[in-house]
């Protein structure tokens, strides 16, 4: 039954709100024949902003404010309830599960909050009890089994933090909008320069959880965001496109003008390269994968195959479901997922939480220790051997949450410096009688497959990539190409780690919508990979000069 709120945050009135409406709403329920066993309120109050410029020139600028409510609500039991996966015919289909959800007012009214919950709380019983109704006729007609529970049970927390000051306080947004013009302006004088932006995000959300469990959490999260894309017309109309981003928790915490726009002044430099960069052919050979590109590549063919919810589903591929406690990697390297860091060394990381998206307190996860798979990233549905949730939970407003990775961090015992790294790859290839290996610098994100009606592959998109000649000749910038293969087959090839970490920061979508994450890593030495060639983006070349170039300005 509810627990009454922290004395602390009884000035709180919007979680007031809440939690007597849920008080309210369990014993209304236990009026029907079949109530639900569980209930939990997210409300995410969220104060954001933006600005985009293109070529020197304002396009947007917005400061926004919404309250939103989400409503998740389990009938049954925790051994089985409407969630069971009984149709597994059904299961190829999985993909984004929406949450009721309603606006809410922005002025505490109590009235109209604890109606709009009363009428989403309604309509997601209702469909619950049709969903249950469906479990419950499927699994009258197969023989018993033995059931791993559908839901944990999990300590109960409560947990406040104060509010954080208004939006207006720390971000200017005169400032930011003289800020993006003057950033992208930059690119202005080379026409084969096609598009140019840049975008500042920021958001504060504060973020509601209540249960009829008893949880009680509140908790804070911020992020400013600028993102530099920009891409240019190659000699053979092909557009290729170039990013960079930065992040920190508030505005203040951004890098200054002179590093970002001596930043864009590298990146123009690179896309004039790439204008005239030679296309790449379909490879496969030794490779170097820069620290951030090596991290973004553990993310996609080893992050999403330890995500525990979907080792629970017989459509999934379960690349590692049966390999724990075997060896999967060099017994020199580690990995593990921590949400409960900021910082790794002085950059900011952005997959950190103190509680996740079931209430449950994050912790850090060792999933391989001396290259041996120890553990997954688990929520509340558990999984054989995996009874309870480790703090993995996560979704997108109005996405039922699963498990996620957080901060993907990987490191080895025995490294290399670059140089030795170079030296490696220079000596396979000319074992495997290549006339060049590939270096991977900077990439922009990728995606995996991992059930089994596709192949169980990965894509990851680079956008810096270079030719190391065996025979010393200069290192060659080329373009279009996509790194490609299978996890298990790739992980096999991994020879070397270097002695420095790269930090890629972004976004992950999955099915529970799109989360903040961080990948780090150190460089690594892979034996053989496999690339093709990205699809065609081609621009005709226009017919007229563009009105401002260098010659008639």
């Amino acid at each position: 039954m509810f627990v009454s709120t922290l004395a602390y945050s009884q000035d709180d009135k919007l979680l007031n709100i809440i939690q007597a409406e849920l008080n309210r709403e369990v014993t209304e329920f236990t009026k029907v024949s079949q109530p639900p066993y569980f209930i939990a309120y997210r409300v995410d109050d969220e104060e954001s902003a933006s600005v985009n410029s293109s070529f020197g020139s304002l396009t947007h600028s917005d400061v926004g404010k919404h309250r939103k409510l989400f409503v998740a609500l389990r009938i049954g039991d925790y051994l089985i309830d409407n969630t069971h996966p009984a149709d597994e015919q059904a299961e190829m289909f999985m993909g984004y599960v929406h949450m009721q959800d309603a606006e809410l007012p922005l002025d505490d009214n109590e009235e109209v909050i604890a109606t709009q919950i009363w009428k989403v709380t309604d309509a997601e019983y209702r469909r619950t009890l049709k969903e249950y109704a469906n479990v419950k006729n499927i699994l009258a007609t197969k023989k018993p089994t033995k059931s791993i529970p559908d839901f944990s049970k999990e300590k109960v927390e409560q947990y406040y933090e104060e509010p954080v000051p208004k939006i207006e306080t720390v971000f200017n947004k005169e400032q930011w909008e003289q800020k993006t013009r003057q950033y992208s302006k930059l690119f202005l004088g080379e026409a084969s320069i096609v598009s140019a932006d840049v975008s500042f995000q920021y958001s504060q959300e504060r973020r509601y959880f209540v249960s009829s469990e008893g949880a009680s959490i509140v908790q804070n999260f911020a992020g400013a965001y600028i993102y530099v894309i920009a891409s240019i017309r190659a000699n053979d109309g092909e557009v290729i496109p170039l990013h960079r981003s930065y992040y920190a928790p508030t505005p203040i915490g951004l890098p200054g003008d002179e590093k970002i726009e001596n930043d864009i002044k590298e990146m123009i430099v690179t896309l004039q390269k790439l204008k005239t960069a030679p296309m790449a052919d379909p490879y496969t050979g030794p490779a170097l994968l820069d620290g951030p590109v090596a991290g973004v590549f553990f993310h996609e063919i080893f992050g999403h195959r330890v995500e525990g919810y979907r080792l629970r589903s017989e459509s999934d591929g379960q690349t590692f479901k049966s390999k724990v406690n075997d060896k999967i990697l060099p017994e020199s390297m580690n990995v593990y997922c921590d949400p409960t860091t900021k910082q790794f060394g002085a950059v900011n990381l952005n997959g950190n939480y103190v509680f996740d998206d079931e209430g449950v307190r994050s912790s850090k996860v060792t999933i391989v220790e001396n290259g041996v798979l120890k553990n997954f990233l688990m929520s509340r549905t558990p999984l054989e051997n995996f009874p309870h949730s480790n703090g993995h939970a996560r979704g997108t407003a109005g996405l039922t949450p699963v498990s996620r990775q957080s901060n993907l961090v990987v490191n080895s015992s025995k490294t290399k410096s670059s140089a030795e790294l170079r030296q490696m790859l220079i000596k396979e290839c000319k074992r495997q009688k290549k006339e060049y290996g590939y270096f991977f610098k900077s990439v922009v994100g990728g995606f995996t497959n991992t059930d089994r009606y596709s192949p169980n592959a990965f894509n990851i998109f680079p956008t810096e990539v270079y030719k190391i000649y065996v025979d010393g000749r200069p290192d060659e910038l080329v373009r279009g190409v996509d790194l490609i293969g299978t996890p298990l087959a790739m992980f096999a090839e991994i020879s070397a780690v270097g002695d420095t970490h790269g930090v890629f920061v972004g976004f992950c979508g999955a099915e529970s919508g799109f989360v903040p994450v961080s990948a780090v890593s150190p460089a690594l030495f892979v034996r053989r990979i496999e690339t093709q060639k990205k699809p065609n983006n081609k621009l005709e070349e226009t017919l007229l000069r563009a009105p401002i170039m260098p010659s008639n300005k």
